[in-house]
């Protein structure tokens, strides 16, 4: 964006450079460096995308947002702090883990401590609204392994129900709930590194809690293995270890956003 710009002392206290009060002794010592010259204001405009901006020789990496795709493993939880568990953000370098201009690292959606697959970690909190209201009913798949096996009819059955969708029963606290027509297909999938394998894949339209258990379960089924492949068109990355990540390229933020699903 041509005009995205912001103050050179708010892009480096949210690098880690300490307060502003801290960024003004670093400029007035010289070393912050942009476009190839010493800079001492601090109320200076940097433009986010095209600026150069150095602190002691080192170039800072200047953005509004992240957005990570991880790989997500077990026995992490999605949440910020856990006193009994470590969190997916236990799991980020310290070149992430620091406040964006664009505000805080959140999850966009959650996975059980069980489930693997494919997280978005985000700072995006407009797209993360936007894709998980309840009204946008973005899909996302997940390979299942089931307890108990299924004959040709037996599957054919449950393709069936899940295609015309049906009643939850309560969990808990958590209201029971009619769920909307989803996909199911059958067939062995092997999950890119890991032994585990899939008896099939489900593709779901709303994010219920602990939906993909209780829908098998409502059906006398249950869920031994998950793990999210997908949301919307975006899939997650084969090549990406279980419990590591990578930042989205331009064209999966684009595909995130819904603006390219080729």
């Amino acid at each position: 964006m041509a005009n995205d710009c912001e103050r050179i002392d708010k892009i480096l206290s949210h690098h880690g450079f300490g307060s502003r009060k801290d960024v003004k002794k670093l400029m007035r010592g010289g070393f912050v460096v942009v476009n190839g010259k010493a800079a001492f204001d601090p109320g200076m405009q940097i433009r986010i995308g095209s600026d150069t901006v150095l602190v002691d020789g080192v170039e800072i990496k200047l953005q509004r947002d992240v957005y990570i795709m991880m790989n997500k493993c077990r026995d992490v939880v999605c949440a910020n702090r856990d006193g009994e568990h470590r969190t997916v953000f236990d799991l980020l370098d310290d070149s992430v883990r620091h406040k964006f201009l664009g505000g805080d690292l959140h999850c966009m959606g959650r996975l059980d401590i069980d489930t693997e697959g494919l997280l978005i970690i985000t700072t995006d909190g407009a797209l993360t609204h936007r894709l998980l209201a309840p009204k946008t009913h973005v899909p996302k798949t997940y390979a299942v392994a089931l307890r108990d096996s299924l004959d040709e009819s037996g599957k054919a059955a449950y393709v069936e129900k899940f295609a015309r969708g049906f009643f939850v029963d309560r969990e808990g606290n958590e209201d029971g709930f009619d769920a909307l027509p989803a996909e199911l297909e059958f067939a062995d999938f092997e999950m890119e590194n890991s032994s585990e394998k899939a008896d099939c894949l489900l593709t779901i339209y709303e994010g219920k809690f602990h939906q993909v258990k209780r829908m098998f379960a409502q059906l006398g089924n249950e869920v031994v293995y998950l793990k999210r492949v997908a949301m919307g068109a975006l899939k997650l990355d084969a090549s990406i270890p279980l419990g590591s990540y990578r930042e989205l390229s331009e064209r999966e933020v684009s595909v995130l956003r819904g603006d390219d699903s080729d």
